[in-house]
């Protein structure tokens, strides 16, 4: 993904391959969803293809062993599924990964304990949306993506209050001003000009 979006050769172009290098690292290192206060699941994509994936099997995956992930599984999972506003699951506008409705998103959250599911992954023009009965919440943080959507971008911010229970505020924020550069400038697949 970092080459077919331009971040490789734009890493390259302003600081050199050795600070791409270590960007790539640190990507191959990183958790692929998170757990905040035993609470809220947060992570790239979305839900499994299998109603027995639990909290468990996310912590079981070894990043050290495996920095990336396969075209199928939960990890892939993980990173490249979306939310539908149908029940049930279907095949992925993607091509890879699946869709997954109302239902799913409960039935995980009710079967795992959780308040709801924290993903990203898909525009949200307004910067994020509460979607199958508050049980899942998108949040894009790039605000006019590719410099042609028009979105907002946000952020959730998660505080404990004297009674020791979440509250959540969303943010949402406008693109700032960038260099003079088309959208997708670095990218080498006819994205950019």
């Amino acid at each position: 993904m970092n080459k077919v979006y331009g971040f490789e050769d734009e890493c390259k172009f302003k600081y050199g391959e050795k600070i791409f290098k270590c960007f790539s690292e640190s990507f191959n290192l990183l958790p692929y969803a998170t757990l905040i206060g035993q609470e809220y699941l947060v992570m790239h994509g979305g839900l499994f293809s299998d109603d027995n994936v639990t909290i468990n099997d996310i912590r079981k995956i070894n990043r050290l062993n495996n920095k990336q992930p396969s075209r199928q599984g939960i990890e892939m999972e993980l990173l490249w599924t979306d939310p539908q506003f149908e029940n049930g699951r279907s095949m992925s506008k993607r091509g890879l990964g699946i869709q997954f409705g109302p239902d799913i998103t409960k039935k995980f959250c009710d079967s795992n304990n959780l308040k709801c599911i924290i993903r990203s992954h898909e525009v949200r023009m307004n910067g994020y949306e509460i979607e199958h009965d508050g049980y899942l919440i998108t949040v894009f943080s790039a605000p006019n993506y590719c410099d042609v959507q028009g979105n907002l971008g946000a952020v959730i911010n998660l505080t404990l209050n004297d009674k020791q229970e979440y509250e959540m505020d969303c943010q949402t924020f406008k693109e700032v001003e960038h260099p003079n550069l088309p959208p997708m400038h670095y990218s080498k697949n006819n994205f950019g000009a």
